[in-house]
């Protein structure tokens, strides 16, 4: 919201500096996130973020000027020679061609800069600031310039200069005419009441005790009443809570006054003619949208009866031209105001083309309506129709600030379009909004905030919010809220939250705990899900977020259903991000994508919720999932080391990261088998196990998939493993292992063994039959090829034999491996590699 300060003055008395306002309205909640300045020097000490260069307007050199000539120039046709005077009998000649201005134009106001004075120059692209000096044009010496919006900084409009109000102070200084400071505030969706000049200025008062000026306006003549003029039916009363129709007739349409269209500048509004630049004023003013149709054009579509008005949601198939020239096929899903003929407006959001208010409209049909917050923000998104209507109607506003704009606009149109109201309105308001009325207590509002507030400073305090306060008892208020206080829903805690911030959050004084802090209470879930990132950090992975949000087609591959049911969203933000997510896997696979466009390695995990849909139950399932992802080189490629892609990240180095992330985190009963995954390659795919309970997958991504994302080039392997099932391996307490002061013995041993038979089979018996003594066997090699039977391999391993009490002789530690020779020949039907192959 852009706040004008003097324009704010116009409803305020306050006397703070820039500084000290911009303070004040932070502790209220108002934030200031910049402010910009029409030709006044920034405050010292004063700066909100870069600020781009602008000129600021010299007092003795930009000032207002009056035109008492405008003479043709000798050698140029397009150029005219205006001569200005600007107080104390002084006046100048220069060259103009404004086209605005005419050969034999007198009495206009302008504003003058002299020569010296600092300015956008006006054929220089990007704004450059320049300081004008005197020159020849065409053979004529022109020491000054008449000024448009663009060389003073206010608009980016150049094709002509600015015509003030003809009771503009001849050699007063521009910038004490209409310098101005704007700032701009960030509106929090409870604060949606200060998307309006007067809702600030009441903040400011409340603030700094500044009296409130009057703001009620209504018209001071009215023609022949409107009943028999238009009809209105609300069809849907929930989507749409009051529309009110007023008429205004005699009306000239033509550019609104200089200060007007000034005030919208400095919103940031686009200055259209006189009707429609008064229904954008009076929404910045008091926060309500309206809207002016052609009454004549409503009149025509109604065949010369009756024009009426009906509020409803669009039907299927209808469409409708808006003021931004385009056709627009409507959902049903869309208010829309319509007539016999079809939709003349979408509620809220924008204009019909064909009803638009133009030059040759004399009669205008004013709408001042309320809609339902929810239904004008999900047309706004689903249609892509922002607008600064559409963000006040889908922040909510109260229906009685509906009578309040309606009477401001027919007093302005009357004012500056020469109009005559109708007498009376049309007023549907089928289920008028009962006020707020709200008991308060000074027990409660004591154990909430923490501080006694005297009841007499509560009532002051609520009073200058325009509340309405009535004691009941020494300890009892009961407040009424005010109409524009749509965020009073909650009660006694919307109370407090005024109360405490113009109190002051600096008053409340420091209270030490009455009793000793509790114990912390350590949330086992919480806690194993910190040692898992630890852990995974430690690996050399980084942690990522990704959206909770995707779609079925996103995530269509790395599910095992064809047609998950999904939890999906009601207004979506886009077409990406529809429903909920099932797979972990799937996103982190998408973020690894993304950056592999920009780094070379990619070593990432998260840790995160799944939502699973479960039949007949209102909420889904929220299981945690572990996924993780990597790809890219092993380590930096060096130049003397082979570049042919040997050194990238596979398989087993993810097998390494599981099996550290176990044993770091100390799950017990830890096992893999192969896997199978529809996202993962079926040969290089594998399963872990937790007390035989498949914890997830892990393997290399299928082919197929890594073509369709784009990933020919790039091996990305995956895991996605369940956090509950992995928490399961958690023993209840674990014991530390000392180190041996004891050698180990080494040995290796290489077995033959059918195809069939994993490497891990192969472990465990090892394992079983060296007891308590091998302490490490180690597979690291394996060998298939014509120096073996076909339909067997070679499994080498490496062991290590160590006893904590005493060291192993060579007799002991040739019978241990003697029997797991054995113990392999018997079991797995091995063959002992350099004995019996």
């Amino acid at each position: 919201m852009k706040v004008p300060i003097r324009w704010l003055k116009d409803y305020v008395d306050f006397d703070l500096s820039l500084g000290a306002l911009v303070n004040r309205l932070a502790l209220a909640g108002l934030e200031v996130s910049g402010i910009n300045h029409w030709g006044l020097p920034a405050p010292e000490g004063l700066r909100l973020g870069a600020e781009d260069p602008y000129p600021v307007w010299d007092k003795d050199k930009i000032i207002i000027g009056l035109v008492t000539k405008v003479d043709k120039h000798p050698d140029a046709d397009r150029l005219k020679l205006p001569t200005v005077e600007y107080g104390s009998g002084r006046s100048i000649t220069m060259v103009t061609g404004a086209p605005n201005l005419s050969v034999g134009d007198t009495g206009q106001k302008v504003i003058l800069a002299l020569s010296g004075s600092v300015l956008f120059d006006g054929h220089a692209t990007p704004k450059v600031l320049k300081e004008l000096k005197p020159g020849k044009i065409r053979g004529i010496t022109s020491d000054g310039m008449v000024c448009s919006g663009f060389e003073l900084g206010i608009s980016e409009d150049h094709d002509g200069i600015i015509i003030l109000e003809d009771d503009a102070p001849i050699g007063m200084p521009l910038a004490d005419y209409f310098g101005d400071s704007i700032i701009e505030i960030d509106i929090l969706p409870n604060k949606a009441r200060c998307l309006s000049m007067i809702g600030v200025a009441r903040e400011v008062a409340a603030m700094t005790g500044g009296k409130l000026k009057p703001f009620e306006h209504k018209p001071h003549t009215f023609g022949p009443a409107i009943t028999g003029k238009v009809n209105v039916v609300i069809q849907d009363t929930s989507a749409c809570h009051r529309y009110t129709a007023s008429l205004i007739e005699n009306i000239k349409v033509a550019p609104s006054p200089a200060f007007l269209k000034r005030r919208l500048h400095q919103a940031g509004m686009r200055p259209i003619n006189n009707i429609v630049d008064i229904t954008n004023y009076v929404m910045l003013e008091q926060g309500q949208p309206l809207h002016a149709f052609d009454y004549d054009v409503l009149y025509s579509r109604a065949k010369g009866k009756t024009p009426e008005i009906v509020i409803r949601f669009a039907t299927k198939g209808e469409k409708i031209k808006t003021l931004d020239g385009l056709d627009r096929e409507l959902s049903t899903e869309t208010l829309v105001i319509t007539d016999t003929l079809g939709p003349i407006a979408i509620a809220g959001l924008m204009g019909g083309a064909e009803t638009e208010v133009t030059e040759s409209t004399s009669r205008v049909l004013l709408e001042s309506a309320n809609f339902d917050f929810l239904a004008i923000r999900k047309a706004m998104k689903s249609m892509a129709l922002p607008s600064e209507a559409a963000t006040r109607f889908s922040k909510g506003i109260h229906p009685d600030q509906v009578i309040g704009g309606a009477n401001r606009a027919l007093q302005l149109m009357q004012e500056f379009a020469h109009g005559l109201p109708a007498e009376g309105r049309i007023d549907c308001y089928p289920s008028p909004k009962p006020l707020q009325v709200i008991d308060f207590s000074l027990a409660e509002a004591k154990r909430i905030l923490g501080i006694a507030i005297p009841l007499e400073e509560c009532t002051k305090l609520l009073t200058s919010l325009e509340f309405k306060v009535e004691k009941v008892s020494n300890e009892m208020l009961r407040v009424t809220a005010p109409t524009h206080r749509l965020d009073i829903q909650v009660g006694v805690a919307d109370l407090l939250e005024d109360i405490a911030r113009l109190y002051g959050y600096d008053k409340f004084p420091e209270t030490s705990l009455s009793e000793q802090l509790p114990p912390v209470l350590i949330d086992p879930e919480l806690d194993f899900e910190r040692k898992i990132k630890d852990t995974l950090v430690h690996l050399g992975l980084q942690e990522t977020i990704a959206y909770s949000l995707t779609s079925p087609e996103a995530e269509s591959a790395f599910l095992e259903s064809a047609k998950p049911a999904y939890v999906t969203l009601l207004n979506p933000i886009s077409s990406e991000r529809t429903v909920m997510r099932q797979s972990l896997m799937a996103s982190i696979v998408s973020l690894t994508q993304a950056n592999l466009k920009h780094t070379e390695c990619v070593k990432f995990f998260e840790v995160g919720k799944v939502y699973q849909k479960v039949s007949g139950q209102t909420l889904p399932l929220e299981p945690y999932k572990l996924a993780i992802a990597i790809c890219g080189p092993r380590n930096k490629p060096f130049w003397v080391e082979d570049s042919s892609g040997k050194n990238n990240l596979n398989f087993y180095d993810l097998k390494g990261i599981v099996e550290g992330l176990t044993s770091g985190v100390h799950l017990e009963k830890v096992s893999f088998k192969p896997g199978n995954h529809p996202a993962l390659h079926p040969g290089k795919c594998a399963a872990l196990m937790i007390h035989d309970k498949v914890a997830g997958m892990f393997g290399v991504l299928h082919p197929k998939l890594a073509s369709t994302l784009g990933l020919d080039n790039h091996e990305i392997i995956a895991a996605e493993f369940d956090m509950q099932t992995l928490a399961s391996g958690l023993p209840v307490r674990y014991l530390s292992k000392p180190v041996s002061r004891f050698p180990a013995a080494l040995r290796d041993i290489a077995v033959v063994v059918d195809q069939a038979i994993t490497g891990q089979t192969v472990t465990a018996e090892i394992q079983a039959a060296g007891g308590n003594v091998l302490k490490v066997a180690r597979l690291f090699d394996i060998y298939q090829g014509d120096r073996v039977p076909a339909g067997t391999k070679s499994l080498a391993f490496a062991l290590s034999y160590q006893a904590d009490d005493r060291t192993l002789n060579d007799k002991e530690v040739d019978k241990l491996h003697k029997k797991i020779e054995d113990r392999l020949k018997h079991v797995l039907k091995a063959q002992i590699r350099g004995k019996e192959v």
